[in-house]
């Protein structure tokens, strides 16, 4: 089984981890430089910027020496590794953002989205799926428990598949449903877990009547007309009587850092926003959910709101 990598990395880190992505360094030091002086001529960079690298990287546990050489360790397998998300870790998407928010500055000025990093889809589905097995649990646990009697589950805009292998793991009957492009990455792992895989528009889904929808990560990194489409086709998609559970950190109830991460990602990618529990509800209400309640999930820095669809 591939090893997630749960790494956390400082801002100094993921600045010289950057660094050495974008000026070729991972790329010689994976292909065949194994010397300072081959990876200087193989990125085309200062020899002096070549051994500093090559030697914090050493320190980090990137590569090691055999011999008169370097080579990279297994920690290094998210660079290289995509067609597994269980294999690319949390480092490669915390690249892709750092880029991100180099150019937050004109990426602030332009009011557009800008353009995503080559392994945009494949790296987010990676560190989506090294989120904690315990915030795993404890979101999964909040959904159980607010619809118990549950078998039929949806898990919509899904994304890498982890809140859907523990839904599996408890005995429920899955289907997941994210867009064709997420689809295609998961299906290898999914599909052997007996989740039924369904490629389409999350705020369209092509597939209805479960007793539970639940959705992860629902709100912050969509914008507002996005956000209130995703509660709608969790609605739609229910049984009559069924329940909806909408988990992620809302503005106003989260920590601070919770609250700063949203801001700096909704800026940086140009979409996304600071949702508060007023605006969820507001979205709740509007679709014709009969009740609804907000709690926290316990042990994380979410919430779940749980709605319920009236009985026809």
């Amino acid at each position: 089984m591939p090893t997630r990598d749960r790494s956390r990395f400082s801002v100094e880190s993921l600045a010289l981890l950057w660094a050495a992505r974008e000026s070729g360094v991972i790329d010689a030091l994976t292909t065949n430089a194994g010397t300072v002086e081959a990876v200087a001529e193989t990125a085309g960079i200062d020899r002096r910027a070549a051994r500093i690298t090559v030697e914090a990287l050493a320190s980090m546990g990137f590569i090691k020496r055999v011999g008169d050489e370097y080579e990279i360790t297994n920690r290094a397998l998210g660079f290289l590794a995509k067609r597994d998300v269980r294999s690319i870790g949390r480092l490669p998407n915390a690249l892709d953002r750092f880029s991100l928010y180099t150019d937050l500055p004109e990426t602030m000025e332009r009011g557009e989205p800008p353009a995503l990093p080559e392994e945009w889809t494949r790296n987010r589905l990676g560190a989506h799926d090294a989120t904690d097995d315990t915030v795993v649990r404890a979101c999964v646990t909040a959904a159980v428990r607010a619809a118990p009697d549950a078998t039929r589950v949806l898990d919509l805009a899904g994304a890498s598949g982890t809140f859907t292998r523990e839904f599996l793991a408890r005995g429920r009957d899955v289907t997941f449903v994210d867009t064709p492009e997420t689809v295609e990455v998961v299906r290898p792992l999914l599909s052997r877990g007996g989740a039924e895989l369904v490629a389409g528009d999350p705020t369209d889904p092509p597939v209805a009547n479960f007793d539970l929808v639940f959705v992860g990560d629902a709100f912050a990194g969509r914008d507002a007309d996005e956000a209130a489409e995703i509660v709608a086709a969790a609605h739609d998609a229910l049984e009559p009587g069924g329940t909806a559970v909408f988990v992620d950190a809302l503005h106003g109830r989260c920590s601070t850092d919770a609250t700063t991460q949203a801001a700096v990602d909704a800026l940086a990618l140009g979409h996304g926003d600071l949702h508060d529990e007023s605006a969820v509800r507001s979205w709740v209400e509007s679709v014709g959910f009969a009740r609804q309640t907000v709690q926290d999930v316990p042990g994380t820095d979410l919430q779940a709101v749980v709605a319920e669809r009236a009985v026809d």
